[in-house]
């Protein structure tokens, strides 16, 4: 039977998110790969045991993760169910709906109908009677912003979520958000939206958006999903997400260009006594906007590796400048 180690908060940091009283781990675990019914279910959960044993108590989940859609929060359930349910307090479990998930008009989008039906699922999924974290996935232009943040409200009155958030909102439409929730008094902490030395667009006004408004913020797809690791930096392995037929990280993406930035980049966090991936996370949690970063694993010593980026989170002018330079390169 599986028990937690005691030491398991000695080391991990934990942000407040936004202006909330909330903490999350500075690293969190997305369970958007790796989770699914296509996966291996031994592996999946000693990667969530290894997670928590380091201190990662925030897993994150959306309804549609697999595949196949819905299989990774019924996998995740039955991981909380035989080794974490005594722990449930000890946990912030989060997840999300927007994005395509069952046949008809009422599986996608941001309608009341659908993101209530699809809350109602995930809960029947994970075995919980609430989620400490819900999402709206993505922008809905069909639907009335009003008609969706209503949604979220009521979800919070109806106990079937602790706290709200949005993913993939641009600046304005945030903004719009908060407006609504917050003359609601709904806890509208989080925002989840794409960030890498790859994608950087959020520093373009986002970022400084969700500081205005007291917001943290979680990245997703930190390592631009294994682009930032020393995965591609000889090839393509045959067990890699760009080789799998079904994973979000096409093998024409994996370019020269981005695979040469990568080799530089690995060689300046060798200079810093770190792997590719310690420095990016870092890089990543330099902001102090930044209050978690998401990482993927397909194994638990990449959950070991990732954590160990907290041991050199800091960076020099110099270093920064040279990783901008890198970056910058055509």
């Amino acid at each position: 039977m599986y028990k937690p180690q005691d030491s398991r908060y000695e080391k991990m940091v934990y942000n407040n998110c936004g202006k909330s009283g909330l903490k999350l781990p500075a690293i969190s675990l997305g369970l958007w790969h790796n989770f699914g019914d296509v996966d291996d279910f031994h592996t999946a959960r000693l990667m969530v045991q290894t997670a928590f044993d380091l201190g990662i108590t925030h897993f994150d989940l959306a309804n549609n993760y697999g595949p196949s859609p819905g299989s990774a929060e019924k996998n995740f359930g039955k991981i909380l169910k035989l080794d974490l349910k005594n722990y449930r307090d000890e946990l912030v479990i989060s997840t999300k709906a927007g994005y395509f998930m069952w046949q008809g008009p009422y599986g996608d989008g941001g309608t009341r109908k659908y993101l209530i039906s699809s809350l109602d699922q995930s809960l029947r999924r994970l075995g919980l009677d609430y989620v400490d974290i819900f999402y709206h996935h993505r922008p809905d232009p069909t639907t009335p912003l009003e008609e969706t943040m209503g949604a979220l409200e009521d979800i919070v009155k109806a106990g079937k979520a602790l706290y709200v958030g949005v993913s993939n909102y641009p600046p304005e439409l945030t903004l719009q958000a908060n407006e609504i929730l917050h003359s609601s008094r709904v806890p509208f902490i989080i925002h989840q939206p794409k960030y890498n030395m790859f994608e950087r667009s959020i520093e373009n006004g986002l970022l400084d958006t969700l500081a205005k408004l007291g917001l943290g913020c979680i990245v997703f797809s930190p390592l631009a999903q294994g682009l930032l690791t020393d995965k591609y930096l000889t090839g393509i392995p045959k067990d890699s997400r760009a080789a799998k037929p079904y994973g979000f990280l096409k093998e024409e993406e994996v370019t020269s260009e981005k695979v040469s930035k990568a080799q530089k980049l690995n060689n300046l966090a060798q200079k810093r006594g770190q792997t590719l991936v310690q420095m990016a996370l870092a890089w990543n949690l330099r902001r102090k906007e930044i209050t978690s970063v998401l990482v993927g694993a397909s194994k638990p010593s990449q959950i070991e590796d990732a954590v160990k980026c907290l041991e050199n989170k800091d960076f020099s002018e110099q270093e920064l400048k040279e990783i901008d330079a890198i970056l910058l390169t055509q």
